[in-house]
């Protein structure tokens, strides 16, 4: 059965996430040493970043957790240089992996409906394909804000397909992720395409290349 559509998980699929996350938190924590804070800033960053792993990692609340910790409080001031330093140094690394906009391309050249499977909420996704230029691209976009469970249930999966308006024998689904991505995916019927590398992005040419025509 020939492919008609194509799946992508976002972090590390489409984008670097850890580097945007651990750059973004890194000039935080620049901004809150220099408005008080004193700690190791290497220290600190792995402290951070152990913030965000516990209370989830689009936590709106990491910074707030991160200074009780640290503190035993919330210095206000802190928590807005924190803030301020990590919104303006966001955008520089919201950018998607090479061969992402070639791919894009190409499933588009192929009249191939393309869609996104993240566990993202949906304004946080938004923003992340709105900086990277490449929103337009995408006919479905199923985020962790409209499903009651997140991957790898098979709840994203099954709504991207009812959108879609497709059969899993006819979509192929990309992500880097074994376990939250390839199985769940897997399991339903779909092809799969499991990104180790941000260059594995090209076999997905291969694919269309296998089909009869």
């Amino acid at each position: 059965m020939q492919i008609k559509g194509v799946l992508f998980d976002l972090d590390q699929t489409l984008i670097d996430f850890e580097k945007m996350k651990r750059e973004s938190c890194k000039a935080a924590l620049e901004s809150m040493v220099k408005a008080g804070l004193v700690l190791d800033l290497e220290k600190g960053l792995e402290k951070l970043m152990d913030t965000y792993y516990r209370v989830g990692i689009e936590s709106n609340k990491a910074f707030e957790e991160f200074l009780k910790e640290q503190m035993g409080f919330i210095d206000k001031k802190i928590l807005e240089a924190g803030i301020k330093g990590y919104d303006e140094a966001k955008p520089q690394f919201v950018k998607p992996y090479p061969h992402v906009l070639e791919i894009l391309n190409f499933l588009k050249m192929k009249n191939v409906k393309i869609g996104i499977v993240t566990d993202a909420p949906r304004e946080k996704t938004l923003y992340r394909l709105e900086k990277m230029k490449i929103i337009h691209f995408f006919d479905v976009i199923v985020t962790s804000s409209e499903v009651p469970e997140k991957k790898p249930s098979k709840i994203p999966f099954k709504m991207a397909l009812t959108l879609l308006s497709l059969k899993p024998p006819e979509v192929l689904y990309v992500g880097d992720s074994i376990e939250r991505d390839i199985k769940p995916a897997r399991s339903l019927g779909m092809k799969t395409l499991h990104i180790k590398t941000p260059t594995d992005l090209k076999k997905i040419k291969r694919f269309f290349k296998l089909q009869k025509t």
